[in-house]
């Protein structure tokens, strides 16, 4: 009888470890993890997807079209105050971040409708659209295996596969 009470016991502390550490890990499972870049007055909250041996622009995400800039939920950016943003005032708060990539330039997009996934429901209308700027996509000489966004000196970065895109943030 004791044997089966401690096998019980056993059972259900390795049954808690087991629930704690999903609920840790969340309910799902994703494909590409997501990450929070912070750099003063911006955060941003992304997916980073994997290239694993595709075409990036031009194949995966084509050229010309709305892309959520990332992988699952679109890219969210927070200002804490009142920003510059590729050039243009954006006032403080948080947007929904969109590209257009193209070979030479991207148009960035700042959108205020919230809770996106992907570019399915983006505002063809652009009617929610905040702010758009264009800035040069530069050809990165080693390629980037992982979508990267990074905040040095007053630029947001984006880096995948050999595409550099910057945007200058005040």
């Amino acid at each position: 009888m004791k044997q089966l009470l401690a096998l019980t016991l056993i059972a259900l502390l390795g049954s808690a470890s087991l629930f704690a550490q999903h609920n840790k890990m969340g309910s799902e499972k994703r494909a590409s993890p997501h990450d929070t870049v912070m750099s003063g007055n911006v955060t941003i909250t992304y997916g980073r997807p994997y290239k694993k041996g595709r075409d990036i622009f031009g194949g995966l995400v084509p050229y010309d079209q709305v892309w959520r800039t990332g992988a699952d939920e679109a890219t969210q950016v927070t200002f804490k105050k009142n920003a510059n943003f590729g050039g243009k005032p954006i006032k403080a708060g948080t947007y929904t971040l969109f590209t257009i990539p193209g070979k030479s330039e991207w148009t960035i997009i700042l959108n205020s409708k919230l809770g996106q996934w992907g570019a399915f429901s983006y505002d063809q209308v652009k009617s929610q659209d905040v702010l758009k700027t264009t800035v040069p996509a530069n050809h990165s000489i080693a390629p980037v295996e992982q979508f990267t966004i990074l905040l040095p000196d007053g630029q947001l970065m984006m880096q995948w596969d050999q595409t550099t895109v910057m945007v200058p943030v005040k």
